[in-house]
């Protein structure tokens, strides 16, 4: 049961009260009374309008799946027509520029790997924060990027065969990108600088410069004995370390012993999809951490192959630049923090009537609270060097919940007493309200906007749910070549660099979800880049090391200036819905697709309720581990819900196959000691009643979102097993 301290009409869980109190509020120069009271008036007065944008949203969708009742097949004409008379697409905005001012350098000037983490586990979140620099050689060594193809296993102890591979890789990778004037980084013998000069001698005795001595920008030790060489190519970093006495570097000619990459630039530190944050408990964890991170004091101790490891967070890189002055690099990413929607409520806060309040208010004010912190220099790490906080705003559908949002973060400035706009504002456009208007959403946010994205999966189920009526969905494998998902992810580039983000802000694109596919991300992933995203996510540190290699690969600054040119307008192919017109499909093929999408629901969905693990690899059918969060489960469960409602499927055959997958997640589970199994008693498996309810109960959720049926089971769950997170 949870106790409420009472703070003028609000009732506060005693236990984020607490945190405020005595760990957020302290050295902000806030007013704790006034505080209180700000915030009081802030959710009385912005509350109704979260409700309205909700009830708004209702509105929408009960219009569209009217309309699709009434017409018999899809005419596209008429059902534009339709969606401009009642507002959904919205009268477009005249053409303007975004006017962001005080953006951090890493988002107006690099291109690089964007990492998305859950803020919950403290571990992860200094791991992500520390992934601004990676091995290459160790991000190599430990993936399939390097084959295990003639004696190159990975072993337990250093496989020397392997590390030659690794090193080789390494250096052809310097070659094509850091060159010399002659010969070939695997023939340098030593590394010196003269002059302020970087000069190589090679094995045939002879010296060599860079072809392009720009890219040299500093070292660390002496010039005649180097210990680190620091280069530059298309915005990011690039360190050759040197020790002679270290394992690998006295076995390599010149004494190398790795090549460090600038990897993660930046990072979503996330209270969203990827955690199970459900009552007062969970939200205080998840904003010590964000805390900590901002005080710069957040620490994760574990255990190691036996050892103790306490995690910090990275210290900030010195080297003397070529003109002898000291050159500073950030040791650690620039954190964006990812805020929830506008749709859940929570207890952790009770209003004036004994509710719920809206979440994403509360994660509006906490959020921005803790980063004021960085803002005032109350840590010996800076996020961002210009002041400024930045905050993803997700699942936002049309202009008006981005106002609303803008809105919002207009009066937390005004309580924390930051100048306007302080606030950032990155946009998900990830529903099919904010694609067809995102430059009118784009225009309400023009003052503090520095990011938007898309998202295949979470798009994906918004375009089921909002085309519920249409007719059953093609499979989820086809998803990905469909036309209406390519005018989406086109469209997207094209409006970020229409409304003047080239050089301004990071236009994103999606995850990698196999965390142990690195060399098919490394010859896959490019194509984000040459698509215009100047940042795109990843699921590890590694991958980010990886991914970081087609940013020198591709300049993503020439790439956006070539689409700029683009005038095509892709209206036409969004609203191409994805239904399958000839369905010839056989009964192996659908059990196929039942079976795929009910086995990864079920993986997933046994770990947020019962382990409150909101981001995990889940293996798939086929044992690949895939990285999973709401967004994976929201098309999952859409799918199944489509396919039952259009009587591509019975409602036996869902339970019959849920059952059966969950004795296959069982087995795929069974070395967890913490795992509850749901085979035989399903029926006492809170998990897979959720699992049953996402499904059976798919299409009466709102927009398809996972959260209120996973928030009500894992606090069921809470309950029953006494669990404390």
């Amino acid at each position: 049961m949870t106790e409420y301290v009472t703070v003028g009409n609000l009732q506060v869980a005693n236990e984020l009260y607490q945190f405020v109190h005595a760990e957020a509020l302290p050295e902000t120069g806030l007013n704790e009374s006034k505080f209180w009271a700000d915030v009081e008036g802030l959710i009385s007065d912005l509350t109704p309008k979260n409700h309205a944008l909700i009830e708004e949203r209702k509105m929408f969708q009960k219009k569209v799946d009217a309309w699709h009742k009434d017409h018999d097949g899809y005419d596209f004409q008429a059902y534009q027509l339709f969606l401009e008379e009642i507002g959904y697409i919205e009268p477009k905005v005249e053409d303007f520029a975004i006017m962001t001012e005080n953006v951090d350098d890493v988002i107006t000037m690099q291109s690089g790997p964007q990492l998305v983490v859950p803020i919950d586990n403290a571990r992860y979140a200094i791991n992500a924060a520390n992934a601004r620099w990676g091995s290459l050689y160790d991000a190599l060594y430990g993936t399939d990027v390097i084959t295990e193809a003639g004696g190159a296993e990975k072993t337990a102890a250093y496989n020397p065969i392997r590390g030659e591979k690794v090193i080789s890789f390494a250096k052809a990778f310097l070659d094509q990108h850091i060159p010399l004037s002659a010969s070939s980084h695997k023939s340098v013998t030593k590394y010196v600088v003269i002059n302020g000069k970087l000069e190589v001698s090679l094995e045939n005795g002879e010296t060599a410069r860079l072809l392009d001595e720009s890219k040299f920008i500093g070292y660390r030790g002496v010039p005649g004995n180097l210990e680190a060489v620091l280069f530059k190519n298309n915005g990011l970093h690039i360190e050759i370390q040197i020790d002679e006495n270290d394992s690998i570097g006295q076995s390599d000619k010149a004494g190398v012993k790795d090549v460090l990459i600038e990897s993660a630039t930046s990072c979503i530190m996330d209270c969203e999809d990827s955690v199970a944050a459900v009552d007062a408990e969970d939200k205080t964890r998840v904003y010590r951490n964000w805390l900590g991170l901002n005080r710069g004091n957040l620490t994760s101790a574990f255990t190691k192959n036996g050892k103790e490891i306490n995690r910090t967070l990275n210290p900030d890189r010195s080297y003397t630049g070529t003109n002898g002055e000291n050159i500073t690099l950030p040791g650690r990413v620039l954190m964006f923090i990812r805020n929830v929607g506008h749709l859940m409520t929570t207890n952790a806060i009770l209003n004036q009537h004994g509710e719920e309040i809206p979440e994403g208010i509360m994660d509006g004010v906490f959020t921005s609270l803790m980063a004021k912190h960085d803002v005032l220099g109350n840590s010996p790490f800076q996020n961002s060097q210009k002041a400024s906080i930045y905050i993803v705003k997700p699942k936002m559908h049309g202009s008006k919940e981005v106002a609303f949002a803008n809105e919002l973060f207009n009066r937390v400035e005004d309580i924390l007493e930051l100048p306007r706009h302080t606030i950032k504002i990155g946009v998900m456009d990830e529903e099919r309200r904010t694609t067809l208007n995102l430059k009118n959403c784009i225009h309400e946010v023009k003052d503090r906007i520095v990011f938007i994205n898309t998202g295949f999966l979470d798009r994906t189920g918004d375009e089921i749910h909002t085309s519920m009526e249409a007719g059953p969905m093609i499979r989820k494998g086809e998803m990905k070549s469909s036309k209406w998902l390519n005018g989406y992810e086109k469209n997207n580039v094209l409006t970020g660099l229409g409304t003047g983000m080239k050089g301004k802000a990071q236009i994103g694109k999606g995850m990698w979800a196999m965390p142990d596919l690195m060399s098919e991300m490394l010859a896959q992933k490019g194509g984000h880049l040459q698509a215009g995203g100047n940042t795109a996510w990843v699921p590890s540190p590694t991958a980010a090391t990886l991914h970081a290699l087609h940013y020198h690969e591709i300049d993503v600054k020439k790439v956006q200036s070539e689409l700029e040119k683009e005038t095509v307008n892709y209206q036409t192919d969004i609203l191409q819905l994805p239904v399958a017109h000839n369905r010839n499909w056989s009964t192996e093929e659908i059990q196929e697709e039942l079976d795929n999408s009910a086995q990864t629901l079920l993986g997933y969905v046994v770990r947020w309720v019962d382990q409150g693990v909101g981001c995990s690899k889940v293996p798939d059918i086929k044992d690949v581990a895939l990285m999973e969060d709401r967004a994976t489960l929201r098309i999952s469960s859409q799918m199944l819900a489509n396919w039952l409602h259009h009587g591509i499927c019975t409602k036996q055959q869902i339970m019959d196959t849920l059952k059966r997958m969950a004795k296959i997640v069982d087995k795929q589970n069974e070395k967890d000691s913490a795992y509850r199994a749901m085979v035989p008693n399903y029926h006492e498996s809170i998990a897979f009643q959720a699992a049953c309810d996402l499904v059976l109960k798919g299409k009466e959720q709102p927009s398809g979102y996972t959260e209120p049926i996973l928030h009500k089971r894992r606090l069921e769950a809470k309950e029953k097993h006494q669990v404390k997170s």
